[in-house]
């Protein structure tokens, strides 16, 4: 899988990626990043990648003409069918783990991270799939909402865990919170493991799993329930 990431600042992008599993899934080679810098097509001497909006306001918008050219040294290379183009958007979607499974499929995705007051609303209708949000709330840009996207989806490629059944049951997987888990020592501070984590007997170990995420996610997530 190919991840083209159109970003005002590439170098925040390195501890990241070079650290632990996505790293690792780069020694591989099962994800290949490619980091296109916004400025590099920016207008005059200072580089201007956004300008005032029409009709007033706060704040700066990316200008469509630049965000269509930094797009464009990406796509006229693109041989795959499976791509998809994504804005970081405080307006878009909601993103969810089912999104991410789907866009772990995918050939090529390419992220535009959103910045200042937004993106031309032309540059979004003519070349952007989606506008995926990671919460309700504000962030200084897109950067950090990409990270967790690209976190979120290489981790389900294949091969890039060791074990591929760690993705299988764990939180919003089946729409409910994972289960409590424990691990040694099996008296902490007065607090035992549960017995039947102890008595080997997995039929149980299941029954009791799955009715713990059900009372955590009822009491934490009630409306994953709906």
């Amino acid at each position: 899988m190919k991840i083209s990431i159109i970003t005002l600042f590439p170098e925040v992008f390195d501890p990241i990626l070079n650290t632990s599993i996505l790293k690792r899934a780069r020694q591989k080679k099962l994800v290949e990043f490619e980091f296109i810098n916004l400025r590099d097509f920016g207008e005059g001497k200072h580089k201007v990648v956004d300008d005032k909006p029409y009709g007033g306001g706060v704040g700066m918008i990316l200008k469509a003409d630049i965000l269509a050219k930094a797009l464009e040294s990406i796509t006229k290379n693109i041989t795959t069918v499976s791509s998809l183009v994504i804005l970081t958007s405080a307006s878009g979607k909601p993103y969810k783990q089912y999104r991410a499974k789907k866009l772990s499929k995918l050939d090529h995705l390419i992220i535009v991270c959103g910045h200042y007051e937004g993106v031309d609303q032309r540059f979004i209708e003519k070349y952007v799939d989606e506008e995926i949000s990671i919460g309700d709330y504000i962030l200084t840009g897109g950067e950090i909402p990409t990270m967790v996207i690209v976190d979120s989806l290489v981790r389900l490629i294949p091969r890039v865990l060791k074990k591929p059944e760690a993705t299988e049951n764990e939180s919003f997987s089946t729409n409910l919170l994972e289960y409590p888990q424990y691990t040694r020592p099996e008296n902490f501070e007065g607090k035992k493991v549960p017995t039947v984590l102890l008595s080997g007997n997995h039929q149980k170990i299941a029954k009791w799993r799955q009715q713990k995420a059900l009372e955590k996610t009822t009491k934490i997530r009630p409306d994953l329930l709906k």
